[in-house]
């Protein structure tokens, strides 16, 4: 009988609420390549990882730098003057922001769209606009030469945009298969998604350490009594932190057995610096930029540093190049609309990522070779 006269024992009081916390850039979870959907995968990636962006905005900056020499000698001055002052859209001016926004699609989407507009009178090149690379598609003809860009309308039907002559488009090594061309970060979204997923957990983590958590345990007794003392205490420690985030010292003082401790500071945190940065190698490679020009101090030597320079002078000569029958048709209808002769030639800035003490010490050097070359033969 004494069994059913036991006093049961209180409830124990338990909460736990955690919010499923994932990473804001949740175009990323579950990607699948499919060709022509994946922009705003790759704007996500841009917005997500800084080093992705700046070095995007660097490639970007270092392509730039245009001029063109005219076979007309009279046709040289208009021509700068028309580089220089040419409208393309939002307030701006002149061919090096057009390129710089074409370059940014051609880097991200893996092609970008331009287009020619003339003037009422068809004399003269009134502006020149970027266009947005989702909006178009391409229309293959009979031969690998012939290509039409077209629009879907508003009742869904796509059909060929008008006055081909003056559209631009230019893919980003494309491929046999499909004429629009590869993004820059086409082979970043897996690795992207797993960086992200550290961040998000480093700022988890971080939230639980820095911002603590107490768990008061009363032991040693049971019934009605307890429960109603577990109350009490738990009153008097919620009145003590409020007091301190106020500005103001309270105590906390318990009779019998209280037992205070921190969640999770048992559970250390994890190393990061290892993966992020094994990701970051791959993100960065891919970029062709070298990591001291994004503020990477990884362990590089001089000699490494110059090769990577190299390097990447030449993958800007290769950018360059994709992009140039771009200007060259822009630059060939100008002169042929002011009746001059249309030959002419695109000159790029030269690409120099040594400093100016260097630049001064390489042309001396040169310059010295030259004359010991001279007087060598003068001797002969």
């Amino acid at each position: 009988m004494g069994l059913w006269n036991r006093e049961k024992a209180a409830p124990a009081a338990c909460a736990q609420l955690r919010d499923a916390s994932r990473h804001p850039f949740s175009a990323l979870d579950g990607y699948v390549p499919l060709g022509r959907g994946e922009q705003m995968v790759y704007r996500a990636i841009r917005e997500g990882i800084p080093v992705v962006d700046a070095a995007i905005s660097k490639l970007v900056r270092l392509c730039g730098g245009v001029s063109v020499l005219c076979r007309d000698a009279a046709a040289q001055e208009g021509m700068e003057r028309f580089l220089r002052t040419v409208p393309t859209g939002r307030g701006q001016r002149g061919v090096q922001s057009f390129l710089d926004c074409y370059l940014d699609s051609l880097f991200t989407c893996g092609r970008a769209v331009g287009e020619i507009v003339p003037d009422r009178a068809g004399r003269e090149v009134a502006a020149l606009l970027c266009g947005d690379v989702s909006q178009v598609e391409i229309r293959e003809g009979n031969t690998p030469l012939d290509f039409t860009l077209c629009a879907r309308g508003a009742d869904g039907m796509v059909r060929p945009l008008p006055r081909q002559e003056l559209l631009l488009f230019t893919p980003f090594q494309p491929e046999a298969g499909s004429p629009y061309g590869v993004s820059l970060l086409r082979s970043m979204p897996f690795l992207a998604e797993i960086l992200l997923k550290i961040f998000q957990a480093v700022g988890a983590n971080w939230e639980r350490a820095g911002n603590l958590r107490f768990a008061v345990v009363c032991k040693g007794e049971n019934g009605a009594a307890a429960q109603e003392r577990c109350q009490l205490v738990a009153r008097e420690w919620s009145a003590a932190m409020q007091h301190s985030r106020e500005g103001s010292v309270r105590d906390f003082v318990a009779s019998g057995d209280v037992d205070i401790r921190v969640i999770g500071a048992d559970g250390p945190l994890l190393d990061s610096e290892v993966p992020v940065r094994q990701i970051l190698e791959q993100l960065v490679a891919r970029t062709g930029i070298p990591p001291f020009l994004l503020g990477l101090s990884w362990s590089t030597t001089e000699r490494m540093s110059s090769q990577q320079a190299d390097i990447l002078t030449s993958e800007i000569d290769a950018i360059r190049r994709s992009v140039e029958p771009v200007l060259e048709r822009l630059c060939e209808l100008w002169l042929r609309l002011h009746g001059y002769d249309s030959r002419m030639e695109v000159l790029w800035d030269e690409v120099n990522l040594q400093d100016e003490d260097m630049a001064a010490k390489a042309e001396l050097y040169r310059a010295q070779a030259g004359r010991l070359s001279a007087e060598m033969g003068d001797r002969r």
